[in-house]
């Protein structure tokens, strides 16, 4: 065999091999967001909410479910301005992070190396722009949660803290949401290059895409697309925790109205994803969703389902309720 013949193989080999990195996103990990009030919304989200603080940092505070196993997976960061600084993915693996980094460098798209150590609990992460202007970060190296204090540390292996019930208290992070011009070009662009699959989708009566829902995992979604109404531009839609049951969403929804939170929309039932929700507006202006069910996927041929005109309404809300107009025009900034 040639050395030709030995460097094409070489070459060939290595292909694959990115081929096989390049869609190794292993899940949605965190997300941070800008607040205009650090301490309202600290409140907000410990108090109200129910998540416990796992460290505070100058102007970035690091927050966390019962049963998020990682360090933190919503970071507040004082802010002028709300809305989303970074939507962090994990990856499969340390080697997935520099392949990702050589692909950037081949399809000359910019992005930025952060080494470990600049951000708190995290490893190396590369940070770009998607299409849209969405702020993303993936990284491989995340501190796992170890209480050091006997109030809140469970005896159950298998949770990283107890259950206290204080506030919405959900068992863990879900998703996130954001508005952007055109669905379809967004997300053709996570689903080929990031490997995000494509789930579900919603076409209105003209054939325009109204919203798509993708996922890594076999949860519904980790990211949702909306038609941003106003066509203005992308928009940081929502975050969203998970409750076990229906009944927790009714107590969340009284835990909002007691403590004067807006609530949006809801309770309501998507039949998209079947999950049942409450949207509601925290005090520095970002929305946040509080969910409960929702379908789980694990065939590895999926294909994206579509929701029609004829039965879309009922992919937002099978109860019948409509979605307030600021549902479909309203979001806080990309940062």
């Amino acid at each position: 065999m040639s050395i030709s013949t030995n460097k094409m193989n070489e070459e060939q080999a290595l292909l694959k091999q990115l081929e096989k990195y390049t869609t190794s996103i292993a899940h949605l990990g965190h997300v941070e967001i800008g607040v205009t009030n650090l301490e309202k919304s600290v409140w907000f989200f410990t108090e109200v909410m129910g998540l416990s603080v796992s460290a505070e940092e100058g102007d970035r505070v690091y927050l966390r479910a019962w049963q998020d196993f990682d360090h933190h997976t919503l970071v507040l960061k004082k802010s002028d301005t709300s809305g989303v600084q970074q939507i962090g993915w994990r990856v499969s693996s340390s080697e997935a992070l520099r392949a990702f980094e050589r692909q950037f460098k081949d399809m000359g798209i910019d992005h930025k190396w952060v080494e470990a150590g600049l951000k708190k609990a995290q490893g190396d992460s590369i940070q770009f722009r998607s299409p849209a202007g969405l702020p993303v970060e993936l990284y491989w190296e995340k501190e796992k949660f170890v209480s050091m204090d006997p109030a809140t540390a469970s005896k159950l292996p298998s949770h990283p803290s107890k259950y206290t019930g204080k506030g919405v208290s959900p068992r863990r992070f879900d998703h996130v949401n954001i508005m952007v011009n055109d669905v379809v070009k967004e997300q053709q662009w996570w689903t080929d290059l990031l490997g995000i699959h494509h789930r579900y989708y919603v076409q209105n009566e003209n054939d325009v895409r109204l919203g798509s829902w993708l996922s890594r995992t076999n949860i519904a979604h980790e990211i949702a697309l909306m038609r941003n109404a106003n066509q203005n531009g992308a928009l940081f839609h929502h975050l969203a925790y998970y409750l076990d049951s229906p009944d927790e969403l009714i107590r969340a929804a009284n835990l909002m109205a007691e403590n004067e939170i807006k609530i949006e929309w809801g309770p309501g039932k998507h039949g998209t994803s079947g999950a049942q929700f409450i949207y509601v507006i925290e005090p520095s202006g970002n929305r946040v969703e509080i969910w409960t069910g929702g379908f789980l996927i694990f065939a590895p041929d999926w294909e994206p389902i579509e929701w029609n005109p004829e039965v879309g309404p009922l992919g937002l809300d099978l109860w019948g309720s409509k979605a307030p107009e600021s549902y479909f025009t309203y979001g806080t900034k990309l940062l």
